[in-house]
Order: structure tokens, then sequence, then C-alpha cells
């Protein structure tokens, strides 16, 4: 399997993206994941932003990650399909991320719904809405040969019946999922039951705890989680990501692991990681990292 992280671990010590490969380079990590945003932005053009901007060259910031030695796994594309705007803005931002993608040697790009049920369409109206836009989607990363991933992270995609829909929104296997093991536990859902019933369908996996004290005062009430404070390992859902790692590796599973905590300038994110390793090597699970 792949281990890395997502570059939001840095996003409360507004660090910018070359000082993530760095951290994943003294660290031994091969594998990191960003989000995207489109336009000149002041935060980022000043360096205090960890993510990548789409007017960035994708060859030329490639080159610079082999100088890391460090690979994007995935890129995030995670604006929300589910409301009117999805259709709008969300399908053209995910088509200029599957083209990014291709350019910079990225295998898959990541996309989810918004947060709560739209608040001018009923649910099977946001749900066809959807579905107009996987399509446009999903013939855009076929002919770029680049994966869609669905993240459990909101209202539709916790759900697993709606994510089962959704999935076979278009017969193709170039529409995944992207599983959760924090949001789908903040959402009321068991982690393990979602990725068993899901795991043929798995291309990559963001890795997540949970605070005991969010876990009280959240669970069942929100639907994703922006930055866990906790370390993987922690928190109260470290069983379950045990119980997940295994069911992957007994399935063959050889995919990335993006450790999402928020990093307070590294050391939960050291905390993560070396709970990972440790855990992976006693499940005799393989790590390229």
């Amino acid at each position: 399997m792949k281990l890395g992280f997502h570059c939001d671990a840095f996003n409360s010590v507004n660090w910018n993206f070359e000082q993530c490969l760095a951290w994943a380079r003294d660290h031994g990590v091969r594998w990191v994941e960003c989000g995207m945003f489109s336009g000149p932005n002041w935060i980022h053009g000043l360096g205090y932003f960890p993510h990548v901007a789409l007017h960035e060259d994708p060859v030329l910031l490639a080159r610079k990650m082999d100088g890391y030695g460090v690979r994007l796994a995935q890129i995030d594309a995670a604006y929300p399909i589910s409301g009117k705007d999805g259709l709008v803005y969300g399908v053209r931002y995910t088509m200029d991320c599957i083209r990014w993608a291709k350019l910079a040697g990225i295998p898959r790009v990541d996309t989810t719904d918004g947060l709560h049920a739209p608040p001018d369409l009923n649910d099977e109206e946001a749900m066809a809405l959807m579905k107009r836009c996987y399509e446009q989607i999903i013939e855009v990363a076929e002919a770029y040969e680049v994966t869609v991933n669905i993240e459990p992270h909101g209202y539709f995609t916790t759900n697993p019946d709606r994510m089962e829909q959704m999935l076979d929104f278009v017969d193709s296997p170039y529409l995944r999922m992207n599983m959760d093991t924090g949001n789908t536990f903040i959402a009321g859902q068991e982690p393990v039951a979602f990725l068993e019933r899901f795991i043929d369908r798995v291309s990559h996996v963001h890795v997540k705890d949970v605070s005991q004290d969010l876990a009280e005062a959240m669970r069942g009430k929100e639907t994703g989680i922006a930055v866990s404070a906790s370390a993987i390992g922690d928190g109260v859902n470290a069983e379950n990501i045990r119980r997940c790692l295994e069911l992957l590796r007994d399935h063959g599973y050889e995919g990335g692991l993006s450790m999402e905590c928020e990093g307070q300038g590294g050391p939960l994110l050291e905390r993560s990681l070396a709970w990972m390793r440790q855990t992976l090597e006693a499940f005799s699970i393989p790590v390229d990292d």
C-alpha cells in the first residue's frame, strides 16, 4: 500500500506546498495528496497555502516533486457536486483537474457532495442533477484515463444506499470510491461495514481518527470532518481503522492510504505516521513509502 498524507495537515501553520514536499522527504514518505484551486490567490501567492493552483504548470511541478522523491497519489477536487452550482462550477472544475492530473502523471481525482441537503432541491432532484454531472465528468475521465473517486463526505455520500446509487451513475471502471474512515464514523455509520460494502470499488483511502470529544458532540449530526484534531491511533476510531486495514489487506488492496489529521506543524502527523507504520508492519502489509 502507498502510505502518504493530505497536505491539509499543514493548513493551520500556513505552509506552502513545497514545505509539505520537504516534510515528506525528511520523513521518508513518497506519497502526498493536495487540494486544487483555480485563479490567483493572495495567500497562495505569498506562500502561505499548502495546496496547488491549476495555473501552476503540471509537468514542471511533477519535475519539482521528483527532486524531492515525492509523488501525488491523488488530487482533491472536492467542490460539492450536489447543489445547483455543482453543475455550473463543480463539473468544469473537476474536468480541469482531470486534465491537469493527466499531464502531471496523477492517476486519480477526488470528488464529493455537499455537507448538507441542497436547500432548493429535494433529494431525488439532487440525485438526478449529480447523475448528469458525473456523466459529463466520466466522459472526460475516460478520455484521459484518470480515475474519478467519490468520497463519503456529505449528506448523500455518507449514506451507503445513496453512495451505491452514485457509483452506478455511470458504468465505467473510471468511477470509483475514496473510502474515508473518519467521515463515515462521524456521520454515524460503521466504517468497517461501509468499507465491506464497497471494497471492490475502492481506489483510494483517507485514514482519519476522531477525538472522543468530537465523537460525543457530533457523531450522527455531521457528515464530514474538515481536519481531524486527533492523531491517528489516539482517537475513538482507531480500532475501526485497524479492522479496515486488515480488510484491505485481505482483499489485496495496493492503493493509497492518505493520512488526514491536523499536523500542528508536524507533531500530530508524526505520531500518525509512526502508528500507521507500526500497525501496517504488525499486519504484514508491505508499504511503498
